[in-house]
């Protein structure tokens, strides 16, 4: 196989751009003679004329015309390739907070795609609840943030809407109780969802466990002691959900927002967002 020489593509697309060898030179800092010698070896090695010289003005033959599209981008990437692995513009920190029952399957995914593509850029994860979340962002102490709420809020955009589902134990009895036993963290929105669809549905319930740990709501509701509520396919393996019936109402729909990033920080953070949409756009 043969291999193209950047450097002479290079040069070909300065030509093919300035139409003529001496404006091109100047530009590429060489002289006439090396950029001449440049378009001569890429002739050969195509074994095709690219360059019509039978004008004052240089121009691409048909040959030539189709080549200077795979030249620019070949360029292009080489330049993007080594500006990101190399360039010190790319070294930084993007703060980027999620809701913790959001974290999968989109974020990893997206995090390992970041970090390949700039692996000079830190990414400082922060795990909280939407409100809390809000005001880091309000205070700019994050520079992106996904949030779960029933509508998106000024200058955000939505990018996934599921429903919230009630979660129990697996073949467990605590969803036929009355009172029903909910478990729920204090500072969990879904929460307050759920009490007032009960209340509208005239279901007697009991706050089970109130707790700042996630860990201790999914302990009572994994031993059958409570049922919670979390959005659909987030929960963890040891629960279930409970099948949607007349013994529960249902519990309506929420939107996982995005919020932040702009092309400050050498760009690296709008990147950033659009990986994230892209990967709950494949979700």
């Amino acid at each position: 196989m043969r291999n193209l020489d950047i450097s002479v593509l290079r040069s070909f697309v300065a030509v093919a751009q300035a139409g003529g060898v001496t404006r091109a030179a100047g530009f590429l800092n060489l002289t006439q003679s090396a950029v001449s010698m440049q378009l001569k070896r890429l002739e050969e090695t195509m074994g095709l004329d690219l360059l019509d010289r039978s004008n004052r003005r240089i121009a691409l033959t048909a040959a030539g015309e189709q080549l200077l599209g795979y030249a620019r981008r070949m360029v292009e990437m080489n330049d993007e390739m080594f500006s990101r692995l190399t360039d010190q513009a790319f070294e930084g920190e993007v703060t980027l907070g999620v809701p913790h029952d959001i974290v999968y399957p989109v974020v990893p995914q997206v995090l390992q795609r970041f970090n390949a593509e700039y692996p000079r850029v830190k990414v400082r994860l922060t795990s909280l609840y939407t409100s809390g979340l809000k005001r880091m962002f309000d205070r700019g102490e994050c520079d992106l943030i996904l949030t779960t709420e029933p509508e998106v809020g000024e200058g955000g955009e939505t990018l996934k809407e599921l429903p919230l589902r009630w979660i129990g134990a697996p073949g467990g009895q605590a969803w036929k109780q009355r009172p029903l036993p909910l478990a729920n963290c204090l500072v969990c929105s879904f929460r307050i969802t759920a009490m007032d669809r009960l209340t509208e549905a005239e279901i007697a319930w009991e706050q089970a466990v109130e707790s700042e740990s996630d860990r201790t709501v999914e302990a009572t509701v994994a031993a059958d002691l409570a049922i919670t509520v979390m959005l659909e396919g987030t929960h963890a393996a040891q629960l279930e959900q409970i099948c949607p019936g007349p013994a529960l109402p249902d519990l309506g729909t929420q939107k996982i927002n995005l919020y932040g990033g702009t092309s400050a920080n050498g760009g690296f953070v709008g990147h950033l967002k659009e990986m994230i949409r892209q990967g709950y756009r494949a979700m």
